[in-house]
């Protein structure tokens, strides 16, 4: 295609950010015209999907999985070429794929996520009779996920947020990544082709193109009614004012930011110095830093020990080496946010090393006293890459002045001795209204997909704490409760019936049955 052609077609291209150049492939962006009937083809998908049996979806969800298995090599070699990820990170991300449509499989079919609450008619209660009132969970209709930059599956076109929408009964219409056209061009055709094979209506899942004003167009449709969003904190809420600022306002679940403290008592710090440096050093500079739950601040009182373990934490950084970063955009970004960072008032480098390619995100570490930390709240803006603060503090006061002053995280840790643990007591009182994940003695890099996982943690980490964007209760986002009010047993949803057709656990009179 001539250069004509594309700047006319106004096409998108990936490029491998460990060579930087261009893979091949054009990635039209979609028209406003595009988006319209986009949106339009999900509204009419909703009417009937929406309508289907867990079954139904089930098995839709467990075709998915298997188409994206199908794709073999192909896909692994595309996303890696895409992301400069390792091929072993990409098999492993396609696993917890299709393991997470799977399990959202598993939930539907069983059925009893939809929350169903009976309080069945009283006619002879005195002085007033009752009516028969049931209530459920519903799917809300059209949802708008935009694809994450740093994971190129499992959190992108068929990842958690598409898997718990579509399980929920929502249409999906993906705003695919920049960074890896190509990767969500293979997913989105096994997708499409999954619907197909299960004889689902076109636009049940649809995915897009584009750029900021392609976003920005879906989330101000009247026809989309929720949003799904991980990434940048300046991006989620940029998004999340569009919603509100709608007739209808929306629902966006935005993942934005978070520096998932780590808090090391003394005690720990002088009996595990060699483990604990090894530990955190690997789990900063995981994936390059590029991790959302990447520890992004450290923080321990000041003693003999804790400058010891500095030592240790410097030669264990020096160990590593720097690696690519998933784009440009995100290269710049951990500069520019780390050098402002370390010439902050009070803030002096411990190590840094040396930029070894383009694109390449060098390991740094730096210190400030907790003073200097609580003076400046610039120092909790998030430095997404291979990058964490020392905040040293002259007590155990202090360390609780520090936890007291941090923003919303999604997750923060603790790590103690057994003979530490009542100190740490209070300490985990007050991270558990800072955090959506407290962790005691290990490090916040990976995320269990389960059924008792919350990712998601009070604003700014999210705009909305609630709720969680890994694990079954992820599918709550795309729902609404809705009371059926004295309404005959055959119209009522199965859920709801009588007889309880789908023997799901029901709350009946308050208790938990599955009559």
């Amino acid at each position: 295609m001539s250069e004509t052609d594309r700047t006319k077609m106004k096409i998108l291209q990936s490029v491998n950010p460990a060579t930087q150049r261009v893979l091949p492939g054009d990635f039209a962006i979609a028209t406003r015209a595009q988006i319209e009937e986009t949106v339009a083809r999900a509204n009419e998908a909703w009417k009937v999907y929406k309508n289907l049996s867990g079954s139904e979806k089930a098995t839709f969800l467990r075709t998915i999985a298997d188409e994206i298995e199908a794709l073999g090599d192909s896909l692994v070699q595309r996303a890696v070429e895409e992301s400069g990820l390792p091929e072993g990170r990409i098999i492993g991300e396609r696993g917890r794929t299709c393991n997470q449509l799977r399990l959202f499989a598993k939930l539907v079919e069983e059925g009893s996520w939809v929350n169903a609450v009976i309080d069945e008619a009283q006619p002879d209660r005195q002085p007033m009779p009752r009516v028969d009132i049931r209530k459920m969970s519903i799917a809300v209709g059209p949802v708008v996920v935009f694809t994450a930059s740093n994971f190129p599956l499992a959190f992108s076109t068929a990842g958690g947020d598409t898997a718990s929408a579509l399980a929920a009964g929502c249409p999906v219409i993906v705003k695919a990544h920049p960074s890896h056209l190509g990767t969500n061009a293979l997913v989105a055709k096994a997708i499409t082709e999954a619907a197909e094979k299960c004889n689902l209506p076109k636009g049940v899942f649809e995915s897009l193109n584009g750029e900021i004003e392609t976003g920005q167009v879906l989330v101000q449709h009247p026809l989309v009614k929720a949003v799904a969003f991980t990434g940048s904190f300046r991006g989620g809420k940029a998004l999340f004012d569009l919603a509100n600022g709608r007739p209808e306002p929306i629902p966006v679940y935005a993942e934005m930011g978070s520096n998932n403290p780590i808090f090391i008592l003394l005690e720990k710090l002088e009996l595990e110095q060699d483990s604990l440096a090894e530990m955190i050093a690997n789990s900063v500079n995981l994936g390059a830093g590029q991790f959302c739950t990447n520890p992004g601040i450290l923080v321990m009182q000041k003693g003999k020990s804790t400058e010891v373990f500095l030592e240790k934490l410097q030669k264990a950084f020096a160990e590593l080496q720097s690696a690519v970063m998933l784009n440009e955009g995100i290269y710049e970004a951990y500069r520019k946010g780390k050098t402002q960072s370390m010439s902050s008032s009070g803030v002096s480098a411990l190590f840094e090393a040396k930029e070894d390619g383009e694109w390449k995100g060098a390991p740094s570490l730096a210190k400030v006293s907790a003073a200097h930390f609580l003076e400046n709240s610039n120092l909790q803006e998030e430095v997404f890459g291979p990058f964490t603060l020392a905040v040293l503090c002259d007590d155990e006061n202090q360390l609780r002045q520090v936890a007291d002053a941090l923003h919303g995280q999604l997750t923060a840790t603790v790590m103690v001795t057994q003979e530490e643990l009542e100190k740490a007591s209070g300490l985990l009182e007050v991270l558990s209204q800072k955090a959506g994940r407290v962790i005691f003695n290990g490090v916040p890099t990976g995320v269990e997909v389960c059924h008792a996982m919350h990712h998601g943690g009070p604003f700014p980490s999210t705009t909305n704490g609630k709720y969680t964007s890994v694990g079954t209760e992820a599918i709550q986002r795309f729902v609404r409760p809705v009371t059926f009010q004295n309404i005959p047993d055959t119209l009522l949803p199965n859920a709801l019936k009588r007889r309880n057709p789908l023997q799901i656990w029901r709350t009946v009179y308050g208790e938990n049955v599955r009559t």
